[in-house]
């Protein structure tokens, strides 16, 4: 278990963070780091101002979907943000945010969320990631 899982998030929508959250949680559940890259629009769902918001889900989950998460939500499911940091309190998890969309979409380390741990380029990303699986969301 000493490869990390690696995962790269470029989307923004709820369905996808959640999805990414779950996979963060399940892997540091059974001892498995977790280096968490943030990219685009995932990066914008991290600002503090932002976090809590609903960030809509992808085109294919369709109004059938939308029902679905409804549902879950109203059943009392935590939020993707809260099951990252259930994750890191079980184990090694590392959110950083990319340094290249900090700059593009003109963010600085303070607008984000406390779950992000800090700002990094592209070859940091590679380099902790060793040998360890790369999963693009």
């Amino acid at each position: 278990m000493d490869e990390p899982l690696n995962l790269v998030l470029f989307s923004g929508t709820d369905d996808k963070l959640q999805a990414a959250a779950v996979l963060t949680a399940g892997a540091s559940a059974i001892g498995k780091p977790v280096n968490v890259f943030l990219q685009y629009w995932a990066l914008d769902a991290f600002r503090r101002d932002r976090i809590g918001r609903d960030h809509g889900l992808a085109p294919e989950a369709g109004t059938e979907g939308r029902a679905h998460v409804d549902d879950l939500r109203h059943a009392g499911q935590v939020s993707w943000a809260e099951t990252l940091r259930q994750a890191k309190d079980l184990g090694e998890v590392d959110i950083q945010a990319c340094s290249l969309s900090m700059d593009l979409l003109d963010i600085d380390q303070a607008d984000l969320d406390p779950l992000v741990d800090g700002v990094e380029g592209v070859t940091a990303f590679y380099l902790n990631a060793g040998q360890g699986q790369v999963v693009f969301i």
